[in-house]
């Protein structure tokens, strides 16, 4: 696609997406010119990942054409930057004892509810090809994966790079496990409940994303 209609597509979709998340733009874009005009080079660094980070999900749409619901969409854009712009620039991690938990939290509800969601597309929306207590056990297993997989990263950061990511090192890591627990633990059975009784915790969220991209569900309606 030339660069003028890969510009015009960006803009386009920029456009449409929630307030909150063209705030989070704005403001990785200032500091990236702050830090460069103050030689914050680190910051600006930063900045500039964070807000590629944050199109990502934009571009994964794109490519599988896949419908993302904006709510959705913007929890994505906002927990990329609470993890590396607030927490590291900002220092969070340090300032805030909760910030870590509600992150963790947080990411391990949405992984829940992505892990059911992807389950449930194997099955093409066939709700008796399994009962939704097993989906809802891989859900959580997806969402505990995550989280581990997220801790051996910080582990290798910290004996590689001499970061801190671990920060009280063993007590950090079995505290946000368990925080992934809980978390995916949420989003499992909320994604279970739903496709069970159609009314859940999400059940909004679930709806749009099924609905939207029913292709991807066989002869599954929503409730």
């Amino acid at each position: 696609m030339p660069l003028k209609d890969t510009l015009q597509y960006w803009l386009a979709k920029a456009r449409k997406q929630p307030l909150v998340m063209k705030l989070v733009w704005v403001a990785l874009l200032g500091e990236f010119v702050a830090g460069l005009v103050t030689a914050r080079y680190t910051s600006s660094f930063i900045a500039l990942g964070t807000f590629g980070l944050t199109l990502m999900p934009i571009l994964f749409a794109r490519r599988f054409h896949i419908y993302i619901p904006r709510s959705f969409m913007a929890g994505i854009v906002l927990f990329i930057f609470a993890t590396l712009f607030l927490g590291e620039v900002g220092d969070f991690y340090n300032r805030y004892w909760w910030w870590d938990v509600v992150l963790h939290g947080g990411s391990a509800v949405g992984f829940g509810l992505v892990g059911f969601v992807a389950i449930f597309m194997l099955f093409q929306g066939d709700r008796y090809a399994a009962p939704p207590w097993a989906m809802g056990l891989f859900a959580f297993a997806f969402a505990m994966s995550i989280g581990a997989l997220w801790e051996i990263f910080e582990y290798s950061m910290d004996q590689i790079f001499g970061t801190n990511m671990q920060k009280s090192g063993l007590q950090d890591t079995m505290w946000d496990l368990i925080v992934d627990a809980g978390g995916g633990l949420v989003g499992a059975i909320s994604g279970a409940i739903y496709v069970r009784w159609g009314r859940a915790p999400f059940a909004g969220l679930l709806r749009d994303f099924i609905t939207r991209n029913s292709r991807l569900f066989g002869k599954y309606r929503s409730k």
